[in-house]
């Protein structure tokens, strides 16, 4: 069975993270949410305050001891705040560049969250992310505006309203294209919806 590590934060946007983590355990795929603090000092909170400020219920909080690359994927949520936080976090960026330095493993980035792609100095690549931030990655990244973005085992897409057909890829990345047919049938989008 395929796993998932999904980091969350203090700010992390709730629709990016809860249909994402959703999303793939309709598939079968075993999730484990880490909650990545923003000061590593500081007195662990019993759950994750997201950016519309809705509690998210944690797994496990991030550690550079329990986290490693056991996981198939590493997801990185949105969420201006949320995503400063991981992608200022050393260890985040370490886990991100050996993930994707293996090739049977793949790493999500949604919204701001693909501002880790740059604080993690990934070699220049196809990518997008939320409008807010193209301006920080579109030097260093061939930037695009398409919903979801796959570049070898990097996916990234661009926010809340993409959330559904980014954690759909990562269905059929982890699984198969029948996988993502069959988890996404029940889910009843309307008709004509193109993903």
């Amino acid at each position: 069975m395929p796993s998932a590590l999904i980091l969350l934060a203090d700010g992390t946007e709730e629709m990016e993270f809860t249909i994402t983590y959703d999303t793939l355990v309709r598939a079968g795929i075993a999730c484990c949410s880490a909650y990545v603090q923003e000061n590593s000092g500081s007195e662990k909170p019993l759950y994750a305050t997201g950016s519309r400020g809705i509690r998210i219920v944690y797994d496990t909080v991030f550690d550079e001891q329990t986290v490693n690359t056991s996981y198939d994927v590493l997801v990185i949520p949105g969420g201006a705040k949320g995503a400063e936080t991981m992608s200022t976090n050393t260890a985040v960026q370490a886990l991100v560049r050996e993930f994707l330095g293996k090739d049977d493993k793949i790493v999500g980035m949604i919204c701001a969250g693909s501002l880790t792609a740059l604080s993690s100095k990934l070699p220049r690549q196809p990518l997008t992310s939320h409008p807010s931030v193209k301006a920080q990655l579109e030097d260093d990244f061939d930037y695009s505006e398409e919903p979801v973005v796959i570049s070898k085992n990097l996916v990234t897409s661009r926010g809340p309203g993409t959330a559904f057909p980014f954690a759909l890829t990562l269905v059929e990345l982890l699984c198969s294209a029948d996988k993502r047919a069959e988890v996404r049938a029940p889910m009843v989008f309307p008709a004509n919806t193109p993903f």
